[in-house]
C-alpha cells in the first residue's frame, strides 16, 4: 500500500510540474489551482488572480494576490465572497478593495454548469460538502456558531449538485464538534 501511495504522489508531482511548466511558457492559458501550487512557484506573466471564497486570513489573501503583477508588471485581483463571508473585507480595509455588484448569470451558462455538475460522481460531491464543512468549521468567525454553519452548508449544498446534504461519518462529526447538530445526518 505504501508503495502505491508513493507512486501516486510521484505521478501527482510529475503532473503538477508538467502543468506548471506549460502554464509558465504559454500565453492566454487559465490555471485553476489551490494555494499549494502557489507556494514558492513563480508564474511570471499572471495578469489576473480570481480568488473564490474566504481566505484563511489577510496574509493569505495578499499571498494569493501576489501571484499577479510580478516584476513591475500590472496585475488585477478579483475576490468572490458569499454574503456571509463579507466580514473579511473589514480585515483588509487598508487595501484597495472595491465592492462590485453581483453580475446576472446567463441562463444558458447556468444550464451548462448544472449539466456539468450532473456528471460529477456523487462521492466527489459528498467529499466536497464534507470539505466545505471542515474548512468553514475551522474559521473562527463562520465556525463559531455550529448551527449557523450547518445551515449555510445545507443552503450551499445544491451549488455542489446535491439534492440533499449527504450523511457524514460519525467519527468526523465527533472530531469536528458537529455531533448532534440539527441538519446533519450521520452514517
Amino acid at each position: 500500500m505504501e508503495v502505491e501511495q508513493q507512486a501516486l504522489k510521484a505521478v501527482y508531482v510529475h503532473t503538477f510540474i508538467e502543468y506548471s511548466d506549460e502554464f509558465r511558457k504559454s500565453k492566454g492559458l487559465i490555471l485553476v489551482t489551490s494555494d499549494v501550487s502557489a507556494r514558492g512557484v513563480d508564474y511570471p506573466d499572471v495578469t489576473l488572480v480570481v480568488q473564490v471564497g474566504l481566505p484563511a486570513d489577510r496574509e493569505q489573501y495578499i499571498h494569493r494576490l501576489g501571484r499577479t503583477g510580478r516584476r513591475g508588471k500590472e496585475g488585477q485581483g478579483i475576490l468572490l465572497l458569499a454574503p456571509w463571508e463579507e466580514f473579511f473585507l473589514a480585515t483588509a480595509k487598508d487595501l484597495p478593495i472595491g465592492k462590485a455588484l453581483v453580475p446576472s448569470v446567463d441562463p444558458d451558462t447556468k444550464k451548462k454548469v448544472e449539466r456539468t455538475l450532473s456528471n460529477v460522481e456523487m462521492k466527489n460531491k459528498e467529499a466536497a460538502y464534507q470539505a466545505w464543512l471542515g474548512y468553514y468549521n475551522s474559521n473562527k468567525k463562520v465556525g463559531k456558531d455550529k448551527y449557523r454553519l450547518v445551515e449555510l452548508a445545507n443552503e450551499f449544498s445544491p451549488c455542489m449538485g446535491l439534492d440533499s446534504p449527504p450523511a457524514i461519518p460519525k467519527l468526523v462529526l465527533g472530531k469536528t464538534g458537529l455531533k448532534n447538530i440539527p441538519g446533519l445526518r450521520s452514517k
